[in-house]
Order: C-alpha cells, then sequence, then structure tokens
C-alpha cells in the first residue's frame, strides 16, 4: 500500500475511498495472459494498483508492473477505462475503496518474472481460454472485455 493511502486510512480508517487504479495486461508471444496470484485475497489478477498524486498513469502502470512481477513494459496500449459498481471492492482487511482503472496491454517488455515478496504468491502465463475460476472481483469485468476482444 503506497504512504499515500496509508495516511488516508489514517484519518479514514475502512470508509470508502475512490481511488484511481492502473492495470497492466501483459500478453506473451502465444498470445497467454500474464496473471498473479495475490496474497492478501488468494484469487488470480493482472498487475496493478494505485496511482501516486501526481504521478503520470502510463508510468504508475509501468512501476506496478515491475513492482510485481520484475518485468519492464515496453510500449503500453491504453485498452479500456473501468469503473461502477463492479469495481467496488472490499479489501480482506475491510478497506473500502471504488476504483477508477486504466487497462493497458503490454507485448513488448524484458525482465525476469519475480513475485513482489508479500503481495504476489505466484506469477504466471493463461491461454485466453484457461483462465482460472479464481479471479479477482474488480478484475472480472476487464478481462471478460478483453477476452471478447480477443475471441
Amino acid at each position: 500500500m503506497s504512504d499515500y493511502i496509508m495516511e488516508l486510512r489514517k484519518t479514514v480508517g475502512h470508509r470508502l475511498l475512490l481511488s484511481v487504479g492502473v492495470g497492466v495486461l501483459v500478453l506473451d508471444g502465444a498470445g497467454r495472459l500474464l496473471l498473479q496470484k495475490r496474497s492478501d485475497n488468494g484469487c488470480w489478477d493482472y498487475a496493478g494498483g494505485a496511482v501516486e498524486p501526481d504521478e503520470d498513469v502510463e508510468a504508475a502502470a509501468r512501476r506496478e508492473l515491475e513492482e510485481e512481477t520484475g518485468l519492464r513494459a515496453g510500449a503500453l496500449e491504453l485498452f479500456g477505462v473501468f469503473s461502477g459498481p463492479d469495481c467496488h471492492f472490499y479489501y480482506p482487511n475491510g478497506d473500502e475503496v471504488s476504483y477508477v482503472i486504466l487497462l493497458y496491454t503490454c507485448r513488448d517488455y524484458s525482465g525476469a518474472l519475480t513475485p513482489q515478496p508479500g503481495e504476489v504468491e505466484e506469477l504466471r502465463f493463461f491461454a485466453p481460454d484457461e483462465l482460472p475460476g479464481d479471479i479477482s472481483p474488480v478484475s472480472r469485468r476487464p478481462l471478460r472485455a478483453w477476452l471478447e476482444k480477443e475471441g
């Protein structure tokens, strides 16, 4: 969790925060999607997180990708923007957030897969027709949209 969010949480506790989030759909040469098994809820998700104050959203996407997976993004393409009731989430610790998510695709990357300790249990590429069933709730609609476009 960012210092900014931690400071806000000291004031508002678990109450609802509106947050801008970014995510990156990393695709390998075979069209498989990189997902990570999250430590906080045990679900699979794409790399991503909150945008810091005054941070460029594309820079945030690159930062989150590298922090969580060890990969450095080359070209990023904006896939879509997602918000609304499907992007409302309660973390296991009780924190409530409503996200506006800017989701990017990335086919151009470098580095070695390295799960972020404490946040990511496992990293794995999945074929579009073999995605796991336990997808993190906030990411279900964006991934459905990606599958509809890719399929």
